[in-house]
């Protein structure tokens, strides 16, 4: 008869061995993909799909808890090294992609006055003259700055760390699809309209922002305008590459227009200029993204002191998308500060949930600019 001790020895390697044979079995297993991403040009202002990653359909596999847990350890041989736990990050999130592409970047040091990175901008993008355009013009004033106020609530309660600083952020040079007198495919909103949403930031202790959709024109023609209100010390600006459409000679809407490093260089040493004219504290400077091409050699791209650049993620989408577009095109071609943009109807559109800001805190590096329109 064999010893009690050897037979029980033996079970237990069986059962050791039983494990190990499954654990190495599931981990091979992958999720099934159906087909491929769509190959046509996406929806005006939707994401732009990265080129590898997951499909549409397999949203619930990728954002599972099963995937999302840390993998577990398996106790090997007597002297061999033990697996370390390993987190499964959604994209956008994994804090080792965004330290190998550069973060955090080497920037200027903060001058006095800086709004970042000691502040999280919170926004209200669109214009009073359009209920389309985003949250900005879509409710009558007093109703929108009590929305913006719960908003900034939200944010200081999901990180109390970091102080919330209100924004509005006015289009004010909106692209349109005819070419207008000018011939540019751009209306410039009248000083009265700025002057009067710019009455409204200050009402409610908020920094205002003007944004530009060039069109055809040039923001070297452009810019120079708007001298009379950048002088003041509460007042950013923003620029957008979808409606920069003057190699191209489209119609703004047809066709998703870029930017150049060579004129976001421009526009922050314009800004430049003018805070050293004028004595002022550091502009914040919006630089919207969402595709590929729509920002151009951004290591080109200077920094300055003067000029906290951002670069904003500007897509709409489903959750999934939105933090693919964040990491292949803001991530990992970094500037300085990152930006998120959250839309009240077109991402939820097709029964997706707006992003809350504890999942949207996830993200690496945590965007310091949001906007919502």
């Amino acid at each position: 008869m064999k010893p009690a001790c050897l037979i029980f020895s033996r079970r237990m390697a069986l059962s050791l061995l039983a494990i190990i044979v499954l654990t190495v079995s599931l981990a091979a297993c992958k999720p099934d993909k159906t087909g491929d991403l769509a190959s046509s040009v996406p929806e005006k202002k939707e994401a732009e799909a990265p080129k590898a990653t997951f499909l549409p359909n397999t949203t619930a596999t990728r954002d599972s808890s099963a995937f999302a847990t840390r993998t577990t350890s398996i106790r090997k041989a007597p002297g061999a090294e033990l697996t370390a736990p390993k987190i499964k990050y959604n994209a956008g999130e994994d804090p080792d992609f965004a330290r190998q592409h550069g973060w955090p970047v080497k920037s200027p040091q903060p001058l006095p006055g800086s709004i970042l990175p000691q502040k999280r901008i919170v926004a209200y993008y669109g214009n009073p003259l359009s209920k389309k355009m985003g949250a900005l013009g879509e409710l009558p004033k007093d109703d929108m700055l009590r929305r913006l106020k719960g908003e900034v609530t939200r944010w200081e309660k999901a990180d109390p760390s970091t102080p919330v600083q209100p924004a509005l952020h006015l289009i004010a040079v909106v692209a349109q699809g005819e070419p207008g007198k000018a011939g540019k495919y751009r209306m410039v909103i009248p000083d009265a309209i700025v002057n009067q949403v710019y009455g409204w930031a200050k009402e409610a202790n908020a920094i205002l922002f003007i944004d530009i959709q060039t069109g055809h024109d040039d923001i070297r023609n452009i810019l120079p305008r708007f001298e009379w209100l950048l002088k003041n010390p509460d007042v950013h600006l923003g620029i957008d590459p979808e409606f920069n459409l003057i190699a191209s000679k489209k119609k703004p809407g047809t066709k998703i227009g870029t930017y150049d490093a060579a004129d976001i260089n421009y526009a922050s040493g314009y800004l430049k200029d003018l805070v050293k004219k004028y004595n002022l504290p550091p502009k914040v400077f919006i630089v919207h993204r969402f595709t590929r091409n729509g920002v151009t050699n951004t290591r080109k791209i200077v920094l300055r002191p003067e000029v906290q650049i951002v670069m904003n993620m500007d897509g709409w989408g489903a959750p999934w998308l939105k933090r693919d577009s964040y990491k292949d095109y803001v991530v990992a071609e970094p500037v300085q500060y990152t930006g998120f943009k959250l839309f009240y109807h077109n991402d939820t559109k097709k029964g997706d949930p707006l992003l809350p800001p504890k999942d949207v805190l996830k993200l690496h590096p945590k965007p310091l600019y949001i906007q919502y329109q």
